[in-house]
């Protein structure tokens, strides 16, 4: 419910109801936002039946909120969270461009680099770039389970035709905040999106090879040290990309916390094979090793750990 003198909230589309699309748009929700979860039929009908159930630790909540399977739900959305994977965010982008209302702003809230370029590049949205650190996993349909954090980082990429409003991260960020989402604006999103990117590299498929959780990989003296290569070649490519990050050592100490802090997390990419679905992994390490190969720097460890969830992820059925 609104407090007195508190501006109305927007109507909020999550494009793309995953875990990461239904966590946040659980979060507005509860705060007050009028959502609407754009997913799977079977997701949908159940949060219609059920409302969408949030577990956090021992304690399981049920979330009321919208539900529809079709594109046209994010019509009249003042913000569009979009949370597709990035191998759909061209296809996305051209489903949200005709039904965008006047004045919205859509933020891309996904794994990866290059979803702002790629939005652009599809249907000229503009989207501000969310980096989001939140450790959340689907337990089946209209259940989200959460198993750590939930902050966010957004930040204007550069490169944009026109220059975006100066206050809408800002405004973004105020919204985030009144549902009690630490939110931070970055003016060097791109760096940013490349510390996550650091993270996600770590991770994935380590977590999805080993099928081990985020604290078993962090106490593993073999698995800590293949961590560190993996960020060392990143901050390598970062830095002949012209991004600067932090040292490889203190990221490499960030990661490990991260690990510690998220025990119980297992990655998206070893979901994705549990559940039989494409992974993100081209655009985490195949990204890497991509801009690896074009600027000229060695990327062994990712290219290796690239091509293993590839073959496991193309594997039949046993």
């Amino acid at each position: 419910m609104e407090r007195a003198g508190e501006a109305a909230w927007p109507r909020v589309a999550v494009f793309g109801a995953g875990a990461v699309g239904c966590w946040y748009g659980a979060r507005l929700a509860r705060a007050g936002a009028p959502v609407v979860l754009v997913g799977r039929p079977a997701h949908v009908e159940a949060v219609r039946a059920h409302g969408l159930r949030v577990r956090s630790g021992e304690l399981t909540e049920t979330v009321a909120l919208a539900a529809d399977s079709s594109p046209d739900a994010i019509t009249g959305a003042g913000l569009v969270l979009l949370c597709v994977k990035s191998a759909d965010t061209a296809a996305a982008a051209r489903a949200i461009a005709p039904r965008l209302a006047p004045g919205a702003v859509v933020v891309a809230m996904q794994n990866g680099v290059d979803n702002v370029e790629r939005a652009r590049a599809a249907a000229g949205l503009d989207p501000v770039a969310a980096v989001v650190y939140v450790g959340a996993s689907m337990g089946g349909p209209g259940l989200v389970v959460h198993a750590g954090r939930g902050d966010l980082v957004i930040g204007e990429y550069p490169g944009a035709a026109a220059a975006p409003d100066p206050g809408r991260c800002a405004a973004v960020a105020a919204l985030f905040g009144r549902a009690g989402v630490p939110c931070v604006v970055s003016p060097d999103v791109r760096a940013a999106l490349w510390t996550k990117l650091v993270m996600n590299a770590a991770f994935n498929p380590v977590s999805a090879l080993s099928r081990s959780r985020y604290g078993r990989i962090v106490s593993d003296p073999g698995t800590v040290a293949t961590l560190r290569s993996i960020v060392d070649e990143c901050v390598a490519v970062a830095a002949a990309d012209g991004v600067r990050l932090e040292p490889a050592g203190a990221l490499h100490a960030a990661a490990l916390a991260l690990g510690g802090a998220m025990t119980g997390a297992t990655s998206s990419t070893e979901q994705d094979l549990a559940r039989g679905r494409p992974t993100e992994i081209d655009s985490l390490n195949g990204y890497v090793v991509r801009r690896g190969d074009a600027l000229g720097v060695p990327v062994p460890v990712n290219r290796a750990l690239h091509a293993l969830v590839r073959l496991l992820e193309q594997a039949p059925a046993p």
